[in-house]
């Protein structure tokens, strides 16, 4: 079953669209001077990472996905719980999620074969070398992403996730469901973010 969810509503969006290429790939955030957003995304990942309990073998950090961003921006929040600080990165969504190709997700599915994103916490696993290299296995933690060791649901690097892919189309690239990140950006996520850690994925309408 493919869940459908509200398009975030954006107002003036071939404007903010431009000027969001030239925004840098990452944007952090430091405990003593944080704003409301990054607050919010601590917040989130201390309740997820709570939630999820004895699976995960470290809370040291945790990554909230906010998935009612575009994905010209940074929404990949890595929220580091021992510093209080946050780090945000671009992550691409699938292509059932965004058939039209315009940067937006539509809608989250489950389902195998629909090469959407799906919703939910996940927990980083072990490496391996795939179809783009190294990656991280992925488990889903919640119904609505149940599938995704089935689904082949992983983190990897991308070339359609770069800062010149960006410039150029004014969007990432999508992927089959996965999280894909620029090459640069996921040799930090793979140190950071792998071996037993939290991600947790939703349209979360942070700002």
């Amino acid at each position: 079953m493919v869940m459908r969810v509200n398009r975030r509503q954006f107002i003036g969006s071939a404007a903010a669209a431009t000027g969001a290429i030239a925004l840098p790939g990452r944007v952090f955030a430091q405990a003593s001077g944080l704003d409301a957003r990054s607050t919010q995304i601590l917040d989130i990942a201390r309740r997820e990472v709570a939630r999820a309990g004895d699976v995960l073998w470290r809370r040291d950090v945790a990554g909230v996905i906010d998935f009612s961003a575009h994905s010209a921006l940074p929404r990949f929040h890595f929220a580091d719980l021992d510093n209080g600080t946050v780090q945000s990165f671009r992550v691409a969504h699938g292509t059932g999620s965004d058939p039209q190709h315009d940067g937006w997700l539509k809608w989250f599915s489950n389902v195998p074969g629909s090469n959407a994103t799906s919703r939910g916490a996940y927990v980083t696993w072990e490496w391996y070398k795939g179809r783009y290299g190294t990656s991280v296995r992925l488990g889903g933690l919640d119904p609505d992403n149940s599938n995704a060791l089935e689904r082949l649901i992983v983190m990897h690097s991308a070339s359609y996730c770069t800062p010149e892919h960006v410039a150029r189309w004014g969007r990432l690239g999508r992927s089959n469901g996965c999280f894909a990140l620029s090459p640069d950006d996921f040799l930090f996520a793979l140190t950071r973010l792998s071996g037993g850690r939290l991600i947790y994925a939703d349209q979360l309408n942070l700002g």
